[in-house]
């Protein structure tokens, strides 16, 4: 339980999408300043923007917004704690008055974001604002209430502004390269478009530190409520399981106060890309390596793909021959260690992370993780053999029926236009890589198109497995 005493705890950081991954990361690493005696003015106020949110808001307002974080060890221990650092949580569609009212206090001196990939409205080719989203369309009407997240911040920056109030810090927290130079442009497009006073005191007064996170979160399972029960006696809505791992590397770019991260392990540094593109290339991109190929070949959790040697000597040849030779020196990490830390990492047995979770939204993820990886690939005539077979496994896995005729569920916001693409993969197998929104213009260059119709047919073929094994 916490040691510190929560009512003394005020507000100091709004946070927007408190899933699996905000408690067992960033609210994780403010909890334990809190029970070293810190950060007490550092309260985190929840917010939930999506219909999907009511039920956290539920379980929050019953449990008086605590949390159990189990940490999994591969030996099968668990390690329970309650976290105590959220104390609060606004469902803003039932009363955005009042999350307007949280982020105008002065005493909110930060809002973070765990809005995932598609959160930021990124047009994967232009790299600018995709304004279409039916959300920020609303938000863009006249005198409209905010429903998004880019609606609160901005209107919460014009209140500010016109109340002589300074600007909070906004802190991305996504899995994003640049993830706060991200969030800084398209909120200020989207600032441009309803407001451009506030565009302009956002671009020059507010901050956007970048930051690298790391820590496997799996969706929280019945089982583990159940055993939560059983082992330790705690009856909790919605407790959030994780790997031991965790990582936070972080720009100091604040415009004001911030909690003294650095207390509890969290690195404070001038430059975070070289952190991001390590993560973001090898651990990232490898989870879209294992988690197709996997699929198809029948298996359901990352832990049993990299159990598997086969998939363990791919998804190594990837990170050695592919991902590795695009990345920059990072500064205080050996590679090869942390390369094979992350096979230990995804074979973690305890974890039980699904192939269906790391399979999700892969239009976000594979443009943003992957391709770039492709392209400078190509561009110095190096090798992208398993990265195009993981664009493929892609396409395949995306047809919606696994190698045992079982059906798939694709998820994705794009699903409708992927799935009708993948179903035409044995007619015309180019046809899926042929959305220049995603995939730019790879459907013409020849280097990738050659090995990718060679391995679409090999899935169709001879299947995954094989298919891998003739590498």
């Amino acid at each position: 339980m916490p040691s510190y005493d929560r009512t003394a705890v005020t507000p100091g950081i709004v946070h927007f999408g408190v899933g699996g991954f905000h408690r067992a990361h960033q609210a994780m690493y403010l909890d334990r300043l809190m029970n070293d005696g810190k950060a007490l003015d550092w309260g985190i106020i929840g917010v939930g923007v999506l219909p999907n949110d009511r039920r956290m808001a539920q379980v929050m307002s019953a449990q008086d917004c605590l949390y159990t974080l189990v940490v999994k060890h591969p030996d099968g221990q668990l390690e329970p704690r309650v976290v105590g650092s959220i104390v609060g949580y606004l469902f803003a569609p039932d009363d955005p008055e009042a999350v307007l009212a949280r982020m105008v206090d002065p005493a909110t001196r930060i809002v973070s974001l765990t809005i995932t990939e598609g959160g930021y409205h990124v047009n994967q080719v232009t790299g600018e604002l995709d304004a279409s989203d039916p959300a920020l369309a609303a938000d863009l009407r006249p005198g409209a209430t905010p429903g998004s997240a880019f609606g609160f911040i901005v209107e919460a920056l014009r209140r500010r502004r016109e109340a002589g109030v300074p600007p909070f810090t906004v802190m991305s927290c996504d899995n994003i390269p640049g993830n706060g130079h991200v969030a800084r442009k398209m909120i200020a497009g989207f600032a441009r478009l309803k407001d451009p006073a506030t565009a302009e005191f956002l671009e020059n007064e507010v901050r956007f530190p970048n930051c690298m996170v790391d820590r496997i979160t799996p969706v929280t399972a019945d089982a583990d409520r159940e055993a939560l029960a059983e082992r330790f006696g705690i009856e909790d809505g919605w407790p959030v399981v994780c790997e031991p791992f965790t990582q936070w590397v972080l720009e100091d770019d604040f415009g004001g106060e911030r909690p003294p991260y650095e207390d509890v392990g969290v690195q404070i540094v001038e430059d975070v890309e070289p952190y991001e593109l390590m993560k973001l290339r090898l651990l990232n991109a490898s989870h879209q390596a294992l988690c197709y190929l996997g699929f198809l070949d029948g298996y359901r959790y990352a832990h049993e793909v990299c159990q598997d040697k086969l998939y363990v000597d791919f998804l190594l040849g990837y990170m050695d021959n592919e991902g590795t030779p695009t990345l920059p020196p990072v500064p205080g990490v050996d590679l090869d260690r942390y390369k094979h830390q992350l096979i230990e990492r995804f074979a973690n047995p305890e974890v039980r992370d699904t192939l269906a979770r790391l399979c999700a939204e892969s239009s976000d993820r594979i443009p943003k993780w992957l391709l770039p990886v492709v392209r400078e690939q190509l561009a110095a005539g190096r090798e992208i053999t398993r990265s195009v077979l993981v664009v493929a496994s892609w396409a395949r896995y995306a047809e919606g029926v696994d190698e045992q005729g079982q059906p798939i569920e694709v998820v994705d916001r794009l699903r409708d236009k992927l799935v009708e693409r993948a179903q035409h993969n044995r007619e015309d197998p180019l046809v899926f890589i042929s959305d220049p929104d995603l995939f730019g213009d790879l459907a013409s260059d020849e280097r990738f198109v050659t090995p990718y119709r060679a391995a679409v047919k090999s899935l169709h073929e001879i299947g995954a497995r094989a298919t891998v094994e003739a590498l």
